[in-house]
């Protein structure tokens, strides 16, 4: 979402929600076409959760699959030549995940795993991978990759990153971090800690990079920072607004808002030449860029119509088109992975601010979220969940849904206060 903060009131809700970092997972909706699965907790040694664990998490929120409880298991096979396929027919479970870890003389570790049809009395997957300790929770997202994607023909995304913006106070005032967690939460990482507020992270279409804006100045500033070396480039520092960073999908360009002409314009920058192009020009507010996948469009905020809408336009510039209708307020676009979609937060009447999917295609608009005051929509590169942030019980945390609203899992707070989700790219 960009320029959080800087149009308070008039394009943007006022107060953003924040979350709690190290989250715990609360599925609070579900499918009725989730598909039973039961995932057995792995042998040998555990330096972390079990992989088993980690994987019937991934697999359980992510709407998709229905978990089957441990208790009910007849048995706890580590591999397909202990398991009783007759035992198994009773649990209520379609497929069956069994594993194994061992540790070498070297300190490596092999974590073997098989994916079972209870139907067809047969294995239908099974890998072994070799890892170091650090990597005993990448495995473990992989392998629950490697399930979704046999059996629904999709690519999963629980090996990806969730981005944010932690935020706490104390007696010297307030503290922000913009940190990186696994997309279960776990393993979080500062990656700048400031005194100064930080908005807006954008991920690299190679999931290397996150551009943001920090006020660490006094003003608003469009920073981009690898993560590997935590170096940082300064790439918009005008008088007045430099916000609303996006990337690209070739990783070439990042579209801004500016108003270094004087009216805050969607402007693109060449990361190569360090050029500048305008694009729009309107005296209205313009802001929060979002490219199609194409990359020859985009998406973004504009109250030109007297309430703020979506408006399309190409990157060669020219004419704008007015794609959001329903309803008074549509901001915080983002376009759907496959290009047959758009998230937005999304107001009717009154206070309630709330996410919304509008089919590209058909322009039918459908409300996910139920909460008075949702924002920062974020797709998984699936497309298959959204993060965002919400307020639950007049709690500020951060939510996942799916993108027909079945099944929402709610992220509740432990420690600190966090908001400004992004999803990151598939990591490799």
């Amino acid at each position: 979402m960009g320029l959080r903060g800087l149009f308070c009131g008039l394009l943007l809700i006022s107060s953003a929600p924040f979350v709690r970092a190290d989250f715990t997972l609360d599925i609070v909706g579900g499918s009725d076409t989730a598909t039973p699965i039961a995932v057995v907790p792995f042998g040998g040694p555990n330096l972390d959760d079990n992989p088993g664990y980690i994987i019937n998490n991934d697999l359980k929120y992510s709407g998709v699959f229905k978990t089957v409880d441990a208790l009910n298991f007849p048995s706890h096979p580590v591999s397909s030549n202990e398991v009783f396929y007759h035992d198994w027919t009773h649990v209520g479970s379609d497929y069956l995940v069994v594993g194994n870890t061992t540790e070498d003389a070297l300190g490596l570790y092999e974590m073997h795993y098989e994916l079972l049809s209870i139907h067809s009395k047969k294995r239908i997957l099974g890998e072994t991978l070799t890892l170091n300790a650090s990597q005993w929770r990448d495995a473990a997202h992989q392998i629950a990759d490697h399930i979704y994607q046999k059996i629904t023909g999709v690519r999963g995304a629980f090996a990806t990153r969730i981005a944010y913006v932690e935020r706490h106070a104390d007696a010297s005032g307030l503290h922000y971090a913009l940190r990186i967690a696994d997309s279960d939460g776990h393993r979080a990482q500062t990656i700048l800690a400031s005194d100064a507020s930080i908005i807006s992270p954008s991920w690299s279409p190679d999931a290397e990079k996150i551009a943001y804006v920090s006020f660490e100045s006094g003003r608003s500033v469009v920073y981009i920072q690898d993560l590997r070396t935590r170096a940082r480039q300064r790439v918009a520092a005008f008088d007045g607004i430099n916000g609303a960073p996006s990337w690209s999908p070739d990783g070439k360009t990042l579209a801004l808002a500016l108003s270094r002409s004087g009216n805050p314009e969607i402007w693109l920058l060449d990361l190569a030449s360090g050029h500048y192009t305008q694009l729009t020009h309107d005296a209205s507010i313009n802001t929060e860029p979002c490219w199609y996948p194409d990359g020859q469009h985009l998406a973004f905020t504009s109250d030109r119509g007297g309430f703020p809408q979506i408006y399309k336009v190409s990157r060669q510039g020219g004419d704008t088109q007015r794609i959001s209708f329903d309803g008074n307020y549509n901001a915080s676009c983002v376009i759907s992975p496959d290009g047959s979609k758009m998230a937005v937060v999304h107001r009717e009447k009154g206070q309630t601010f709330q996410i919304a999917i509008q089919d590209l295609g058909s322009g039918e608009m459908s409300i996910l979220s139920q909460s008075r005051l949702d924002r920062s929509p974020s797709f998984a590169p699936n497309g298959n969940m959204l993060v965002y942030a919400t307020l639950h019980q007049n709690q500020g945390m951060l939510a996942l849904i799916s993108p027909d609203g079945r099944v929402k899992v709610l992220l509740p707070e432990q420690q600190g206060e966090a908001g400004e989700p992004a999803w990151s790219p598939f990591l490799h």
